[in-house]
């Protein structure tokens, strides 16, 4: 998370030079040819539209950047979560839109109050068809601007299970063990069982492979052997010294396992290393067997 917080820091920022670039040439437009804009009344109001969509959206980044500048100043001396700036930047852009859709009214003559009032009962009847998605818009934003979790996190949600790879304002995208996308809507953060797993000190993975039904009959001789591998490893912490290999599935040739383990560090790097460190250990002793 604070690698891809230094990557946006270091990004150009290409959408805000652009558009202080077009407001030059509005402005520059504006003022050096002001008697050609006399003869064309829609070229002014499309003008004045322009120009006020610029200059909310150049102020509005330049606001962007100061409070994600000050946030992460303030808490330079210890982990950022990004939650906070994934916020400011999504509230951005619909502020964005919102005087968007604004400023192409003006730019088209249309009064935005008087047509807002005269959509009022139109808003009402698009309010309640899409009453979910706005909950969940809010829930998002809420989720966005706290501390309960973040990009990165081990969640639990209802019966969902996974790692949280993004947060939109409709859904929380998961990715559970089996490495497939589970879209959570928002809503559930507020209105199911939550737990965050990365809360914790130690965090739990799971190892999952398969052993043909051969190799499958010494399973007790794997898992004595890999808790002499594991038990004093110095990034995993095994409950009660023992370990516990589960069966999944048993299929006609082949019988798959999983492991539950705790690591110190919930660290996706850490995860994989220790994966890949077991995995070798039942190749290993699969092979002995097999041969």
């Amino acid at each position: 998370m604070n690698a891809s917080l230094e990557e946006n820091k270091q990004r150009i920022p290409w959408s805000f030079l652009l558009k202080v670039f077009l407001l030059g040439l509005v402005t520059i437009y504006y003022f050096y040819f002001q008697s050609e804009l006399k003869l064309d009344k829609r070229l002014v109001q499309f003008i004045d539209g322009l120009s006020a969509f610029l200059i909310v959206s150049v102020i509005l980044s330049i606001l962007r950047f100061l409070i994600i500048f000050l946030y992460n100043t303030r808490h330079s001396h210890r982990p950022v979560r990004g939650n906070f700036v994934l916020g400011i930047n999504r509230l951005t852009a619909i502020l964005n839109v919102v005087f968007g859709i604004i400023c192409l009214m003006l730019a088209f003559g249309i009064d935005p109050g008087k047509f807002i009032t005269s959509m009022t009962i139109v808003a009402m009847a698009i309010a309640v068809i899409f009453r979910d998605y706005i909950t969940n818009m809010i829930s998002g934003l809420i989720v966005m601007f706290s501390e309960q979790l973040s990009v990165g996190d081990r969640i639990r949600v209802g019966e969902h299970k996974g790692r949280i790879i993004d947060i939109t304002f409709a859904n929380l995208v998961l990715q559970d063990e089996e490495d497939d996308i589970v879209m959570v809507p928002n809503n559930m953060v507020f209105t199911s069982t939550f737990m965050n797993l990365s809360a914790h000190q130690s965090s739990l993975f799971s190892v999952r492979f398969e052993l043909p039904l051969s190799v499958s009959i010494h399973i007790k001789e794997l898992e004595e052997a890999l808790k002499m591998s594991l038990i004093t490893h110095p990034n995993l912490k095994i409950k009660d010294g023992t370990i516990e290999l589960k069966v999944t599935e048993i299929g006609k040739d082949y019988v798959k396992y999983k492991i539950d383990l705790y690591a110190i560090s919930n660290s996706n790097r850490m995860h994989r290393q220790l994966e890949n460190e077991i995995l070798k250990e039942v190749l290993k002793f699969e092979s002995i067997y097999i041969s």
